[in-house]
């Protein structure tokens, strides 16, 4: 297949995130006296806010002070890793600029809003390189639901079948799967099982070996 279009997750998959945030998270719920919440996390990865929000209160039930609990996080995780201290994961600007040189169109879709999303991606001085950026808080459903990576081929003017989706989640896998592009797993923080291998068309150790593949013709 002659793939025109990449379209990336981010947290997980352009920046070491997940793992940070897992950590603020847990801080947080220490401070507060709240167990699980490594549990917690874990069911929201690759979601938008207000379904982690609805996951979160789920467990909890609904005396739990979300909005203080994530305005804490929040405030702890930007506090360390905004203006450009966010580490980007191995083979980021490899891969973008091989994207770049070969004429891809590049995408976009990440569950986090919009106003992190671009300033994240500005910060680490890797803007330039998206044509498109579609975030959580433009979309009406959250991921394993189709819809961001559908509004992002959309958004790049190409059909889901002639794009590549890069991402880590399990949700993110379902969803890009959903949308009939060619989905490519590069786990972070939870290792593919026999349905993440079935949906994925590569697993993928990093984005080295993406780029690798990519050159090789995507075969």
């Amino acid at each position: 297949m002659n793939y025109k279009a990449v379209v990336f997750d981010m947290d997980g998959v352009i920046f070491d995130s997940e793992r940070l945030v897992l950590k603020c998270w847990t801080e947080v719920a220490e401070k507060m006296g709240i167990k699980d919440m490594d549990k917690v996390y874990y069911q929201c990865i690759g979601v938008n806010l207000a379904q982690s929000k609805e996951i979160t209160m789920k467990y909890y039930g609904p005396e739990f002070p979300y909005d203080r609990f994530r305005t804490e996080a929040s405030f702890l995780y930007h506090s360390r890793y905004d203006d450009g201290r966010l580490p980007m994961k191995p083979g980021v600007v490899e891969l973008l600029e091989f994207l770049k040189e070969h004429g891809y169109r590049v995408g976009l879709a990440s569950s986090t809003r919009y106003e992190v999303v671009h300033q994240e991606l500005r910060d680490a001085g890797i803007l330039p390189y998206f044509q498109t950026l579609t975030c959580g808080d433009m979309v009406t459903v959250s991921k394993p639901n189709p819809e961001i990576f559908l509004k992002a081929c959309e958004a790049l003017s190409v059909a889901p079948k002639e794009a590549i989706a890069i991402e880590d989640s399990f949700n993110g896998i379902r969803a890009a799967h959903r949308a009939g592009m060619f989905p490519v797993m590069v786990p972070d923080m939870v290792a593919p099982d026999e349905e993440m291998r079935m949906l994925a068309g590569r697993v993928d150790k990093d984005l080295f070996e993406v780029r690798e593949w990519l050159s090789q013709g995507g075969l």
